[in-house]
């Protein structure tokens, strides 16, 4: 192992994994990673848990017991889901200490079935943050449309948030303005406004696949030199967007209530194409004050070969806006690929969430005590 992890932590960054299962709480993995890979925060979502649940006996004793109360499967999943976050965020609460709150988080993600609906989401959000019960847990919450005034009514609650799926520059503004009136609305409700945390998710690899695809299709040697080069360049844009808010004269005010910034944090940072570098990812979104959740297999390799080399998005701001311009003129519509990301984003934390539901009924089912 480098030394990378750590010099991203000095530069910075705040780093996440993006998984969690009970074996690796109960083997003492989790503790091994914060203690040896400088992680100090986990990311969950439907996918994740649904792969957790459905591999190993590790859930055996607790789905038994659910099965014997004859709970529905919502039910069991939510006892399942918020148990693991709850023994994650205990597990991680010395961070949250020493970090004064802005680290040594756990998220957990609303029903993705509620993405369109705003009053379900804000009803879901208290209801997860009733059910872990832990300072550290973050609600997550998706940037859809009807996910933005819920993003508002849950942080003016006091409760902390992980907005995301995030795609698009627009819809970054709208998340930090909902993330700021929501501050406004606690403030206004008396609420210690210090003890409300929020990060803003935006999605990284995926922009590069779906962009890189369309740029294979002209085919063209311009459009080929395009490949790998959208993804970071809307992120640093997103890192321009962030300084421009969190330096306005709206923030000043939150800012002197004691009010935390919203951190840019980097998602779906492991590299879908294998051309490209494993941490290219990680290497080049390194500035002060963000977040970066890899899958065990990106931590894994910023740990071994990974460069970092400084922060590598101060002044690159006119590149990265060169960029999408260079790939807009060949045709490639940005908001059309960001908005189908989104709808896609949406789709997949659904089909995983309907895959949870059937297997944790499967596994009810097997398990249910024998009548008679």
């Amino acid at each position: 192992m480098t030394d990378a992890l750590k010099r991203l932590s000095e530069e910075g960054v705040a780093i996440w994994l993006d998984d969690l299962s009970r074996k690796r709480i109960t083997s003492g993995n989790l503790a091994e990673l914060i203690d040896q890979q400088h992680v100090v925060g986990v990311t969950t979502n439907p996918s994740i848990f649904q792969k957790a649940i459905s591999q190993g006996d590790g859930y055996d004793q607790q789905l038994s017991d659910l099965a014997a109360r004859e709970v529905t499967v919502e039910e069991a999943i939510r006892m399942i889901t918020t148990a693991d976050v709850r023994d994650a965020a205990d597990i991680l609460r010395p961070v949250f200490d020493a970090t004064d709150g802005q680290d040594g988080r756990v998220s957990i993600e609303v029903d993705p079935r509620l993405a369109h609906n705003t009053k379900a989401t804000v009803a879901e959000a208290k209801q997860l943050a009733w059910l872990v019960d832990r300072p550290n847990a973050l609600i997550k919450i998706p940037a859809t449309q009807a996910g933005i005034p819920a993003i508002t009514e849950v942080i003016g609650l006091g409760i902390s948030v992980n907005v995301t799926l995030i795609f698009s520059l627009e819809r970054y503004r709208m998340v930090m303005d909902a993330y700021l009136a929501g501050l406004e609305k606690a403030k206004e409700r008396g609420l210690d406004l210090s003890k409300i945390h929020s990060v803003a998710s935006f999605f990284v690899s995926r922009v590069d696949t779906e962009i890189d695809k369309r740029l294979d299709g002209i085919g063209t040697d311009e459009a080929r030199a395009l490949k790998g080069k959208a993804a970071l360049a809307n992120a640093r844009l997103a890192y321009e967007a962030y300084e421009e808010v969190f330096s306005s004269d709206r923030w000043a005010a939150l800012d002197k209530a004691q009010a935390n910034k919203q951190r840019p944090l980097w998602a779906s940072t492991g590299v879908k194409d294998p051309a490209y570098k494993d941490t290219l990812y990680v290497d080049e979104l390194v500035a002060p004050n963000t977040v970066n959740t890899m899958p065990e297999a990106t931590l894994e390799a910023t740990g071994d070969h990974g460069q970092i080399t400084g922060n590598t998005i101060a002044g690159t701001y006119d590149e990265a806006r060169a960029e999408i311009a260079a790939v807009e003129k060949l045709g490639i519509a940005y908001d059309d690929v960001v908005q189908l990301l989104e709808d896609e984003g949406v789709e997949k934390f659904e089909a995983s969430w309907t895959d949870l539901l059937k297997s944790t009924e499967a596994e009810l089912k097997r398990l249910a005590p024998s009548k008679g």
